[in-house]
């Protein structure tokens, strides 16, 4: 059987197509920077897709599942062979994914006219298929620690499928089910898979500098509690978004996913913001729920959809950053330090989500506070492409992946 870096040799096709974080992280970027060029003017009125979604429901779809479902690809299709000792996904197989994912896209922008369900179909292909190939990776590698990942991708594409239902039936899809659903499952995501990088890559990075103080190795007794307290949070919250209840689980958990953070001596990582902005990245998974809990029990304190956005533009938004800039250096032979760009990048992440929330707190100046975040949003995104769009883009050194 040939190796990892044989089967990349063999492909005499575009270099895209040599690993899964190339395709998916290019088109992630770019997609994430083009649907907000497009928001943006639709947000004023001045801009009308003909897709079947509302204005909003088509927002919050594209970039919950358009943009996150890419990078969860690129990021899965990269780890999962390191995770089983099987053979990445390269090629033409790799690119009819990425067209799969593309199609999913088209279809839901230009589905004015088209049967719901073929829309749903299309869209879904994708996802479906992703979960199979997955699924297929670990079992034959018996890697069935990650098993929940997999799992956690299947509640995802439910989600999906559930948006669309809820879109069809003209019910306000940005905030029903399926979005909750699907966020709730890009949450628990960050939370177990960032709870294994973010320590990891920190011990790694202050032992080099002989620092004395490490963070606590990662899932510990501790970990696993507060895994269990946000999974039985974000279940409460999917189906009882108002209750107060809720409202009490989401402080609980904000409370021990901030514990959990200083844990990991992320205070020491200042230095290189590569290995800080993933602290950073975490750290809006407590802000969100602090922020939704706020807004349940003290309705007014932050407006729902505000709140919402600490988890998806913050959270998610620049946790995924954080892990496409540093996987590409990575994987393409780069030295693992964030430059001038990078660091760039990164800030105006971080101010566009700033922005996106202060609309929900000052509604008086509600429309220059979303020009604010669009600018800080396409910034952000539009300058990945630019940074890093030529190392996804060209062969990959020998010897690398």
């Amino acid at each position: 059987m040939p190796s990892t870096t044989e089967q990349i040799r063999a492909w005499t096709g575009p270099a895209i197509l040599t690993h899964g974080f190339r395709p998916f992280f290019f088109g992630a970027a770019v997609w994430a920077a083009l649907a907000m060029v497009l928001w943006v003017p639709m947000l004023s009125g001045g801009l009308s897709l003909p897709t079947a979604f509302d204005p909003v429901a088509w927002h919050a779809h594209e970039f919950l599942y358009g943009y996150l479902g890419a990078v969860v690809a690129g990021f899965l299709l990269t780890a999962v062979p390191n995770w089983t000792g099987r053979l990445p996904i390269v090629g033409w197989r790799l690119g009819i994914l990425a067209l799969l994912w593309l199609a999913g896209r088209v279809a839901v922008a230009v589905s004015t006219g088209l049967p719901a369900g073929l829309v749903a179909i299309v869209d879904l292909a994708f996802p479906t298929i992703l979960a199979l190939a997955i699924g297929r990776e670990i079992v034959a590698g018996r890697n069935w620690r990650n098993l929940i990942v997999l799992a956690m991708l299947v509640v995802f594409l439910i989600g999906n499928a559930l948006f669309h239902a809820e879109a069809a039936r003209g019910a306000h899809a940005a905030q029903g089910h399926g979005l909750r659903l699907g966020l709730g499952a890009g949450i628990m995501m960050i939370a177990v898979i960032g709870g294994r990088v973010v320590p990891s890559f920190t011990r790694n990075w202050l032992v080099k500098r002989n620092a004395k103080t490490l963070p606590v190795p990662p899932m510990q007794s501790f970990d696993t509690a507060a895994l269990v307290v946000l999974l039985v949070t974000l279940v409460l919250w999917v189906a009882l978004p108002l209750a107060a209840m809720t409202g009490a689980a989401l402080a609980l958990s904000g409370g021990l996913h901030v514990l959990r953070l200083i844990r990991w001596a992320g205070h020491r990582t200042l230095a290189e913001p590569l290995v800080a902005v993933l602290h950073a990245g975490y750290a809006f998974v407590p802000m969100g729920a602090f922020a939704l809990a706020a807004e349940i029990l003290a309705p007014g304190s932050f407006g729902t959809a505000g709140a919402q956005h600490l988890w998806m533009a913050g959270a998610i938004g620049l946790m995924t950053l954080a892990v496409m800039t540093r996987a590409t250096l990575g994987h393409t032979g780069q030295a693992l330090t964030a430059g001038a760009g990078t660091v760039t990048i990164y800030a105006a992440l971080i101010l566009s989500v700033l922005a996106r929330v202060a609309a929900g707190i000052r509604p008086e100046i509600a429309v220059s506070l979303h020009m604010l975040a669009g600018l800080g949003w396409i910034t952000a995104f539009g300058g990945f492409v630019l940074v890093y769009g030529a190392l996804l883009l060209r062969r990959p050194a020998v010897g690398r992946a």
